[in-house]
């Protein structure tokens, strides 16, 4: 697995899923035997049981049933010693092939306990991302690969361990799981949250593996009602054919006389087809034109049907010819199957069914009410404001359990949501409390401070340079050298009693010079001299003045901003003369 230098994020932290290990739309599985007690030739011939056990179990469950691309198949391999069962899936656009192969893994590992069974799909650990919401946070896309395995119907996770070393970080390799499982099998974890949430998507098998399927009349030619009778999963590919048709793989419809085509638009019967729900919806909703050796066959249909029937017949029909005319299928098993098939039927060996034979089969029709889609209710669940206890199709949208599904993840969803929001109020509350803290911190850390004497730094009031800024402005001599500048920054005033008194009897001084040559230069006058209201005014200014000038207290500078501005006053007051 790629490390975390690689950024690796993980559910509800901008999750972009896990390293693609597989092509698009396919699940792989492998099934192991781990029994120390057993010989290499014991292995095998488990193996083979369960590989006819699988075989069985299929033909029991899925009876008429039909893939949506490739087929459930185990094979017998062999890689360093290691024998094991194998296999992958391309299951196309139908995730319930997907669920409906973990079923029968499920069901298989029940019936032999001692098998241990891993899967992964394009997006890898598939049933940690259906079970995400359960998951602990440790079990992470980093160290996720090879920890999650099914035994005995029971889903488990080898637990991770603290790192000894720098060298193994991340997942675990195949053979580190496979050892672990045989020397440690008591450490493994059942957690019953996850698999629940992984399992969910089951819980309707077996019963959901029939209802997956869809029966439609449709009306199509003699020969292709033929083929679909021999073996009803070959509507699969054809639709699929149909439904990935390009220019190239149209031409033979375009070009041909009916007469060139495998399947001319002639002899038109109408049968009950079976269908997958996906490839029928597929095949249902795309728009196509008549191809021209169609054109003329219109009025051949003898059936009283909709153009529906006859409209999806046409569609199946040119997937067929489509699919055998493309020169890339030729090596695959269904093309090959119905070539012989019709070598068959030019051979004169097989017999088209006659209208007898056909009025026996079975003509079976579905309703097609989940196909009908409520957007206001769609609107309502996407929105979380549906009705999540209706039992009413016609209320609904699509099938049943396509309605559970949207509604399961927009209940997970707002789940999700509310969490965060949860988290984002703690975190805001947090950033309150430190906020508060560092406060009280703060003030402990100021009021330790002014106790410890030795270390007492504290904003002080440079007055010699003050007064010695005044003077210059009034163009009065300056008395005194100043050290430090007055621009605000913090210098260190004596701790002692004696020093502050010092400093309070050269303040008083200062303040009766500086009042005594103002009151001399007139410059404390705040209008024309009037007889008797000289000292009057100058009293009041030298007050005012005075009182500017008292230096702040030691617990802040508030004092020092409210002087400084009440000096300034005074002083743009005193040179208005």
């Amino acid at each position: 697995m790629v490390g975390s230098s690689h950024g690796f994020k993980w559910f509800g932290e901008g999750f972009d899923g896990f390293p693609k290990i597989l092509p698009d739309d396919c699940v792989q599985y492998t099934l192991y035997i781990i029994d120390a007690h057993l010989s290499h030739f014991e292995v095998r011939a488990q193996l083979r049981e369960m590989q006819a056990a699988a075989a069985t179990l299929c033909k029991d469950l899925l009876k008429d049933f039909i893939w949506q691309r490739d087929e459930f198949h185990l094979e017998l391999k062999q890689h360093d010693g290691l024998s094991f069962l194998h296999g992958r899936t391309n299951f196309g656009d139908s995730i319930e092939d997907e669920w409906l192969i973990v079923y029968l893994l499920r069901e298989l590992s029940k019936q032999f306990p001692q098998s241990w069974i891993r899967m992964v799909d394009s997006d890898g650990e598939f049933l940690l991302v259906e079970a995400a919401d359960a998951l602990p946070k440790w079990l992470n896309p980093e160290v996720a690969a090879n920890r999650v395995w099914m035994s005995n119907g029971r889903l488990l996770i080898i637990p991770k361990e603290p790192q000894k070393d720098n060298a193994h970080a991340g997942g675990l390799t195949i053979d580190d799981a496979l050892t672990f499982i045989q020397k440690r099998r008591t450490d493994l974890l059942h957690i019953p949250a996850i698999e629940s949430e992984a399992y969910y998507r089951m819980r309707k098998y077996p019963a959901q593996i029939h209802d997956s399927l869809h029966r439609s009349l449709i009306t199509i030619p003699r020969k292709v009602a033929y083929i679909l009778h021999e073996k009803a999963a070959y509507i699969s590919p054809a639709v699929e054919a149909f439904y990935l048709r390009d220019p190239i793989a149209l031409r033979p419809l375009q070009s041909s006389g009916p007469s060139k085509l495998l399947f001319p638009p002639e002899d038109f019967v109408t049968v009950s087809t079976r269908f997958t729900k996906v490839g029928f919806a597929q095949l249902k909703g795309q728009d196509f034109e008549t191809p021209r050796a169609w054109t003329t066959s219109i009025g051949k249909v003898p059936c009283i049907l909709s153009q529906t029937g006859y409209r999806m017949g046409m569609k199946v029909t040119c997937g067929f010819e489509m699919l055998l005319s493309d020169p890339q299928n030729v090596d695959k098993k269904p093309i090959r199957e119905i070539n012989l098939l019709l070598e068959d039927l030019s051979a004169g060996e097989e017999n088209l069914p006659s209208d007898q034979d056909i009025s026996t089969w079975e003509s079976r029709v579905d309703d097609e009410s989940w196909l009908d889609v409520n957007f206001e209710e769609f609107e309502k669940v996407l929105s979380g404001k549906g009705d999540h206890t209706l039992s009413d199709k016609s209320a609904g949208f699509g099938d049943q359990t396509a309605q559970e599904n949207l509604k399961r993840m927009v209940s997970m969803f707002e789940k999700f949501r509310d969490e965060d929001d949860d988290e984002v109020q703690d975190a805001e509350y947090l950033d309150d409390m430190d906020n508060d803290n560092d406060s009280d911190s703060h003030d402990s850390t100021t009021s330790a401070e002014g106790e410890d004497e030795d270390n007492e730094k504290e904003l002080g009031f440079d007055e010699d340079r003050f007064t010695s800024l005044m003077r210059e402005m009034m163009g009065l001599p300056a008395t005194g050298t100043p050290d430090s500048p007055l621009n605000g920054d913090s210098v260190p005033m004596s701790s002692t009693e004696s020093d502050s008194g010092d400093e309070a009897k050269e303040i008083r001084k200062v303040m009766h010079e500086m009042e005594a040559e103002l009151h001399d230069a007139g410059a404390l006058s705040l209008g024309p001299l009037q007889p008797g209201n000289n000292r009057d005014a100058a009293v009041s200014e030298s007050s005012s003045l005075q009182e500017a000038l008292q230096v702040s207290s030691p617990s802040g500078n508030s004092g020092l901003d409210i002087g400084f501005e009440r000096a300034k006053e005074v002083l743009s007051r005193s040179t208005v003369t």
